[in-house]
């Protein structure tokens, strides 16, 4: 989740939903936690040039050279890298709480709504580091710098807590993603070893599968435990950038098999509803904005590129591919299995060894990139902590934390073992804030006091309040049905058509 999102194609990790970049030298806990991201961002593409290490944090605009920078197609790559996680696979889902006619396109308008939020971040970001003498400025900072520039005196008063805020929310995001990461393994490998004896060769026969009953899935999360742990030891981002690039060949084989199977004998959807019931509706957008949500990972590409002039139209033709893979999963999915459709896309495939190997291949990827979304919450934490012990307790620090905080995303995971309402909660809580809330705000803050037209102010306030009316509702709606008994899902046969 963020997932996060490495030549730096394979060695630097930027994930959706995060600000962080990864390269491949050690991790020494910095000074300033946002010094890190700068400073990280500024290594994204150390491999084919150097940057200085100094970010906009008291750093010396005519010291900044970008001597060379990542290419387009490289940018790209991290563009869509940034995308696709667990969220995409839950966008079927999503579509049958929206309806077949309803859920597209509202995922169409969210696309072109979150796309355009991503714009106003860089625009704002460029326009406040040229006010400020500033090389780069990270999500925390422009609203940092924005509120600066605000004609509000209580808000250039408190501008600081404008990074705080984007902190706050920045953390919350990513161990919620990491919550989503403890359900979605346990889902997917308690139904591997549950249709074991049962599992075939033959991926397209209509045998009903019968599970065999084995322990209960939060026991899964439990057992998985240990092993994130010591992942998250990990404090090498070399080692890590590893077991990244594996995540990502494991998730890119997974996803063309999935396509290869819900593109073949789809079922008639006559009977699938055009619009769903309105009191769904809400989850599908949590759903929506969690897969959306990788607004993050603007600013360091655009920041790295050779050419970033072109950024801006790589950022709308790269989100417009996304935005299509993401109606078009979400779509064939839904017509695929109907309402038996789940949480995750995985959970529908058929019980043969083909399928099943793409389930374990996929949660492989998302095991291994728990650690690479675990890092942005941790380096934000552990160096203010570790500031304040003494250097012989540092290590002892580090690892506690780093241990607490893995407990913790699995007790709240167990606590809420329904991999659809942990999407939507986390969508509706901060993805939102982070992608549609914020930015239109921070648009209209920034170019106040330079005179900007009534119909931006009204544009930017209509997002805002969709990206609010989002939070309350989607996240009302998620915990309301957390405390409702769970429906068992429709028991589909081995090649996991729906029935009518």
């Amino acid at each position: 989740m963020a997932t996060s999102k490495k030549d730096p194609i394979w060695n630097v990790e930027l994930k959706t939903n995060a600000t962080v970049t990864f390269t491949s030298n050690p991790v020494n806990p910095p000074d300033n936690t946002w010094k890190l991201q700068n400073k990280e961002c500024n290594n994204l593409g150390s491999r084919e040039g150097s940057t200085p290490e100094l970010g906009s944090n008291g750093s010396d605009p005519s010291s900044y050279q970008k001597v060379k920078g990542i290419t387009w197609i490289q940018t790209f790559i991290h563009l869509l890298k940034g995308n696709i996680g667990t969220g995409l696979l839950g966008l079927p889902l999503a579509v049958k709480n929206a309806g077949l006619l309803m859920g597209p396109l509202s995922l169409l308008v969210m696309g072109i709504v979150a796309v355009h939020c991503m714009g106003i971040l860089v625009k704002c970001a460029h326009h406040l580091g040229h006010r400020f003498q500033k090389p780069f400025l990270d999500y925390g900072d422009a609203v940092m710098y924005g509120l600066k520039t605000s004609p509000n005196s209580w808000l250039q008063s408190h501008a600081l807590w404008g990074r705080h805020l984007i902190g706050f929310f920045l953390i919350l995001t990513q161990l919620g993603f990491c919550c989503v990461y403890f359900v979605f393994l346990a889902d997917n490998v308690k139904q591997v070893i549950e249709a074991a004896n049962t599992t075939t060769t033959n991926c397209y026969s209509n045998e009903t599968v019968t599970l065999t009953p084995s322990m209960d899935s939060r026991l899964y999360m439990l057992s998985f435990l240990p092993f994130i742990v010591l992942l998250v030891f990990i404090r090498n981002l070399r080692v890590l950038s590893i077991f990244s690039m594996l995540a990502n060949i494991s998730m890119f084989v997974s996803l063309v098999a999935i396509y290869q199977y819900i593109v073949q004998d789809i079922p008639d959807p006559q009977n699938l509803p055009l619009v769903a019931d309105w009191k769904t509706y809400p989850l599908f957008f949590g759903t929506s904005v969690f897969a959306f949500e990788s607004i993050g990972v603007v600013l360091p590409l655009e920041n790295k590129m050779k050419n970033n002039d072109h950024f801006p139209a790589l950022l709308y033709g790269g989100m417009t591919l996304i935005t299509l893979l993401y109606v078009s999963l979400a779509c064939l999915g839904y017509l695929k299995f109907g309402s038996a459709v789940q949480a995750s896309i995985t959970l529908n495939l058929p019980n043969c060894w083909l399928f099943q190997s793409v389930k374990l291949l996929y949660s492989l990827g998302i095991f291994f990139t728990y650690a690479l979304q675990f890092y942005v919450p941790a380096e934000i934490i552990i160096p203010f902590a570790v500031s304040r012990v003494p250097k012989k307790w540092n290590l002892v620090v580090d690892l506690s934390i780093r241990t607490g905080l893995a407990c913790v995303t699995c007790a709240l995971a167990i606590l809420v073992p329904r991999l659809d309402l942990v999407i939507s909660l986390v969508g509706s809580m901060s993805s939102s804030t982070l992608a549609l809330i914020i930015p239109p705000l921070l648009e209209i803050v920034t170019y106040y006091s330079e005179g900007i037209s009534t119909l931006t102010i009204i544009k930017d306030l209509l997002i805002s309040f969709l990206g609010f009316s989002g939070f309350v509702v989607g996240t009302y709606q998620a915990l309301y049905d957390l405390t409702q008994p769970p429906v068992s899902p429709i028991v589909a046969n081995s090649t996991s058509a729906f029935v009518q």
